[in-house]
């Protein structure tokens, strides 16, 4: 029994797209595709190529020669169609379907999820097969998307179903604490300083607003201590004009440093 939904794409007409299909697919933990009558030669490099590494998928694919045939082991079927068809079924976005194809599964019931031709999408007849459609929440304007579009909004719904609740594969590393308080006042007091000295504040009377603007822009950044000090040391240049060059022994100095900087962090 499958434990994810199976992706049919009805009378596919590019090898492209199939490749692409599959992409989307394995990108979300999809495998199981079924083709109902492709064109002919379909399964070619261009199909390999746009696969982009999820052969696999393709060549796991089985074939049908009608849509009947090829849901007919399912137990819950979805189908994608961008217009209202008058069939009076139940008609759910990607994260509703999505939810009640999970359910579908816990229970053993092996499901799929339908998708039409390129140009004019699933007939009257290949929706009559489903129990409920799934629609995208498309600009009314253009509803018109690709093939292997379509089927990547529904994987990602599929997935994110799953993983609700589950940590991201990866987050966002601090490397450095938060700037203290007496770090960023004695930053705000060297760059009063210098701005004063280069008649910024002008008139002085506006001096305690201005200042004060300044000050809030940075809070608001929320810097730590590697920001406090990279925006210090921009400042500091620009006040004192260009470094001196490195002697030779200060630059494989600076190059040893940084070389032992780089092993700690990665570490």
């Amino acid at each position: 029994m499958s434990d994810t939904p199976i992706i049919i794409l009805v009378e596919p007409q590019l090898g492209e797209n199939i490749g692409m299909t599959a992409r989307a697919m394995a990108n979300f933990g999809l495998h199981n595709m079924r083709l109902v009558n492709p064109r002919e030669n379909w399964l070619n490099q261009k199909t390999i190529a746009a696969a982009a590494g999820a052969g696999f998928v393709i060549e796991k694919a089985t074939l049908f020669s009608s849509v009947r045939e090829a849901v007919a082991d399912l137990h819950y079927l979805y189908a994608t169609t961008a217009r209202e068809r008058g069939q009076g079924k139940p008609v759910h976005g990607p994260d509703e379907a999505s939810r009640r194809l999970s359910d579908h599964v816990k229970k053993d019931h092996k499901v799929g999820i339908l998708f039409g031709r390129e140009r004019t999408g699933l007939e009257n007849e290949d929706i009559a097969l489903a129990d409920a459609i799934c629609t995208f929440p498309v600009d009314p304007e253009f509803v018109s998307l690709n093939l292997s579009q379509a089927v990547l909004l529904m994987s990602y719904a599929w997935r994110s179903a799953q993983e609700e609740g589950k940590a991201l594969p990866f987050t966002h590393k601090i490397k450095w604490p938060p700037a203290s308080r007496e770090a960023l006042l004695n930053f705000f007091e060297y760059l009063d300083e210098k701005l004063d000295e280069r008649g910024f504040y002008r008139p002085a009377s506006k001096k305690p607003r201005m200042s004060m603007n300044l000050h809030n822009i940075f809070m608001r950044i929320g810097m730590d201590e590697q920001d406090l000090r990279t925006l210090r040391g921009v400042i500091v240049r620009l006040v004192d004009g260009p470094r001196k060059p490195y002697s030779k022994k200060a630059r494989r100095e600076a190059e040893a440093a940084l070389k032992a900087a780089k092993e700690i962090e990665e570490t």
